[in-house]
This record gives C-alpha cells, structure tokens and sequence, in this order.
C-alpha cells in the first residue's frame, strides 16, 4: 500500500512539474525571438532598419528635413544659398517670397563659423584628402579617398571660395539635422545632387552664425 500510495505521488508532482513548464512557455511575452539562431552575429550592422511611421518623433523629424518649397522672406537676390546653421537648413532663394529649403549636417560644437563666400569649384563624385589639421585630430583618417558611395563627401561637393570648407554629400545620412561636421555643410546625395544642378561658380552662399534666430523668415511646413 505504501508502494502504490508514493507512487502516485511521484506521478502528481510530475504532472504538476510540466504543468508548471506548459504555462511559462505560453507565458512567453511576444516580443521574444523565436529563432534566436537568426540573430546577427555581435558587431555585424543591420542592412533593414525600421522605418518610422507617422506619429513617431523619428518619422516627425525625417519629414522636416525632406526637401520642398517654403515662404522664405529676403532681401537676398534669387540663386543666393543661405545656411541656417542653428536650425539646419539651406535654403536656395528662387525669390518673391521663396526658396527651396534642405535638411543639413553643420558643425560640431567649436567647429561652426559664419560668413559670406562664393562657390569657386564643382566636382561630381569628389575624391578626399583630409586636412592637415584634421589628420592632426584625427590620426586614424586615410590620407587620401578616391570618390565614391563610400566617400564622407558623397555624391557632389560645392568648394567654398579659399577655405576647406564644401557644401557636399554624405555616406550617412542619418547626420543630418545634426551638428556633426569640422564646419563643412552636408547634405544627402539626392539633396546635394539637386542643389548642385541648380548653382552656378560665383553662386553667394550666407552663412548665419550660431546666435541667429529665426525672424519670419521659415518654411511654411514647421
């Protein structure tokens, strides 16, 4: 009696045990992966991020940097580039009241600068020689990059006057809206290559120092 009496106790913990496994896998939360040997392998990038969908913070600041056609007031003659480095934007006058406005990439903190200068030079697909100074900060830079999707200056480059400084395109445009650059102006490659049909050499181009706010002048789309 006693033999068959802890048998069947025996036999209730067991089924009492994969009752208790049953209800912690159902349990599961949903967010789990059911395939965890399909996880990238550690420092591997991923190739299909999320996109963002309307009502998102991610998907609110992508619109805002979208290039299009806003009310922007200036006594600056049509064809003018006008950098808003605070709020970064470019803005390319097309006049009576309008400009084309781009989402763009500006300074880092003590690299930002303002003036007025000239476009002297156009290249498609520009090669890189960093700058001595940047080499200086920055030791681990190629001393040289043949043009190309992968080149920091991207699809065009727009030479400003005498400096070091470019309006030009980027192999990642997730800067943009950012302060981010040693004082060159990015834009994406289809952003850069649109501008880059429309200016001429000789074209002006305002930068607006730090400090500046906005008075009127601004997109009507935020």
């Amino acid at each position: 009696m006693g033999v068959v009496m802890f048998t069947a106790i025996r036999a209730i913990r067991a089924l009492s045990f994969a009752a208790a496994c049953a209800a912690t896998v159902i349990a599961a939360p949903a967010s789990a992966n059911p395939f965890p040997f399909m996880q990238m392998p550690l420092g591997q990038p991923s190739y299909a991020p999320a996109m963002p969908r309307e009502g998102d913070d991610s998907f609110e600041q992508s619109s805002r940097f979208k290039r299009q056609i806003v009310e922007y007031r200036t006594a600056e003659a049509a064809g003018t580039i006008i950098i808003d480095t605070p709020h970064t934007y470019l803005y390319y006058v097309l006049g009576n009241g309008r400009a084309i406005r781009y989402g763009i990439g500006v300074g880092r903190e003590g690299f930002t600068w303002s003036g007025t200068q000239t476009i002297t030079r156009k290249a498609e697909w520009p090669d890189w020689t960093p700058p001595a100074d940047m080499l200086q900060r920055q030791p681990y830079l190629p001393r040289f990059m043949a043009g190309g999707p992968q080149n920091p200056l991207g699809a065009r480059a727009m030479y400003l006057g005498g400096t070091v400084y470019r309006i030009h395109g980027t192999n990642d445009p997730s800067t943009i809206g950012g302060h981010v650059s040693s004082g060159c102006i990015r834009l994406t490659n289809d952003d850069v290559t649109d501008l880059y049909s429309r200016v001429n050499l000789g074209t002006k181009v305002i930068v607006l120092p730090m400090e500046h706010h906005a008075n009127g002048a601004g997109g009507t789309n935020g």
